[in-house]
């Protein structure tokens, strides 16, 4: 059997079929098709692995028996060649250069292998958004092959594979407190939103209950990734990870445990991983004072908020994750998770705190309702949001560290996260919430010693 690649490949349409005698073969489609290929150590070794001989191009010698050898490699006949084609990640399609259009936002680019090891002073790829996609993709398959146990091409992935083991152990403490989403963000590569939300999914059987397609829920999980800003200080991916996790922690307090449908964990999870979907970096008093397009378009009301959901909404409607539901169902999720998004505006943080008190003052919070328990999830999400100060203090620093460079001011501590954590307390007084305000009281009682040492006791204290 024989591989090639056409000069000028067909476009394939997203949800053409592949040929189920291609599928039914062992060196089908699958998973670690292309992770391989694209997680190559170096990508110029995909260069020695072809041969151009007029408008073909050829596996060289000995490239065709590696590639077969891996499981859920790409094969297929003369008669398939209309039908190469990779669901993988983001439904990535082949094609060649002269066939290479404008690529739309926030949408998955067409990848022509050749273009993987070009050097940069070609010219010649498309714009900095289409390399950029093109070396997400190859760094998450380059950090999540061991994931699905593919085989290292050389030793020098060995160092991956090593990082990769780290990040399945740390994952076996998914609910720890303690939890250290940097380390985490470091294992797996810059992708611990994308690799943490899809464990999760997993451990609270979301992809069974709701029959999701594991192909598009990692497509939509990377575009989410991918749409937040990593050179936001605060406001990226990695805030993003470490807010699902917060929110993964309170799923799985008694109280929630014992009263959320599958229904109302995985809103809680969608939520928590999109609420800050293209975070420019900026608050919304910024937005509205530099006239922002934002601003205007939603009226000065909950701007950023606003944005993050509907991106969350365009997302899943550009990777098809829910539709096999039924159109009442999908316009319910997108409502309610707008409803969840929209609460994490701060300015709307007395409305929740002062609702959320008088519930508990008159003891009628009944979790058996469906109101109630949204009404839950919606202080979940507020307290995961701003949860940097309950966390050890070795974590809160960092945390404080970077978001000072955007809009942080430590008074964040005393007049917005206390007053909230104590209520939530007082909702679920177990050893984690104890475990928070333990923390929130040390780290402010540290930012005070510290500003103290720098003022030489001077007043700036009192901000904290």
């Amino acid at each position: 059997m024989a591989l090639c690649y056409q000069f000028q490949l067909p476009v394939l349409p997203l949800d053409r079929p592949v040929p189920k005698h291609v599928l039914s073969r062992r060196g089908a489609i699958s998973f670690s098709s292309s992770s391989s290929l694209f997680g190559c150590t170096n990508p110029r070794v995909l260069s020695q692995t072809f041969t151009n001989s007029s408008n073909l191009w050829i596996p060289s010698s000995g490239w065709e028996e590696r590639f077969l050898e891996r499981r859920g490699a790409i094969s297929y006949e003369s008669s398939d060649q209309t039908a190469l084609y990779i669901r993988m990640l983001g439904d990535v399609r082949v094609r060649s250069r002269a066939g290479f259009q404008p690529e739309r936002r926030d949408s998955h680019p067409y990848v022509d292998f050749r273009l993987l090891h070009l050097s940069p002073e070609t010219g010649e790829l498309a714009s900095a958004r289409k390399i950029r996609r093109l070396l997400s993709f190859q760094r998450y398959f380059r950090s999540t092959h061991l994931f699905r146990g593919v085989p290292s091409l050389n030793s020098l992935s060995v160092l991956d594979d090593n990082y990769n083991g780290q990040a399945m152990c740390m994952l076996e403490k998914d609910g720890n407190w303690n939890f250290d989403i940097f380390l985490f963000d470091r294992l797996t590569n810059g992708n611990s939103l994308v690799t943490l939300t899809f464990h999760l999914f997993k451990y609270h059987g979301l992809i069974e209950h709701f029959h999701l397609d594991s192909v598009k829920l990692r497509r939509f999980l990377v575009m989410v990734q991918e749409d937040y800003h990593r050179n936001n200080p605060y406001h990226n991916a990695v805030h993003a990870a470490d807010v699902t996790q917060a929110m993964h922690c309170f799923l799985k307090e008694t109280k929630l445990a014992n009263s959320f449908s599958p229904w109302d964990v995985l809103l809680g999870l969608l939520a928590a991983t999109t609420h800050d979907m293209d975070h420019p970096g900026v608050n919304q008093p910024f937005l509205i004072k530099t006239n922002h397009y934002l601003a205007s378009l939603y009226k000065n009301t909950s701007v950023l908020e606003n944005h993050h959901w509907r991106s969350a909404v365009c997302v899943l409607q550009e990777s098809k994750l829910f539709s096999h539901l039924a159109v009442e169902e999908i316009y319910q999720m997108e409502s309610q998770l707008g409803s969840l998004i929209l609460a994490t505006d701060i300015t709307r943080q007395n409305e929740f705190l002062s609702q959320l008190r008088t519930h508990l003052d008159m003891s009628d919070l009944h979790l058996d309702d469906a109101g109630h328990r949204h009404f839950m999830l919606q202080i979940a999400l507020k307290c995961a949001d701003i949860s940097n100060p309950c966390r050890p203090w070795e974590l809160s620093k960092q945390w404080s560290e970077k978001v000072t460079q955007e809009f942080f001011h430590q008074g964040f501590i005393t007049y917005v996260a206390k007053p909230l954590f104590v209520e939530w307390c007082r909702f679920s007084n177990t050893t984690l919430s104890q475990t928070m305000l333990g923390h929130l009281s040390l780290n402010n009682a540290s930012w005070k010693g510290l500003l103290q040492e720098q003022s030489q006791g001077g007043d700036d204290t009192d901000f904290i």
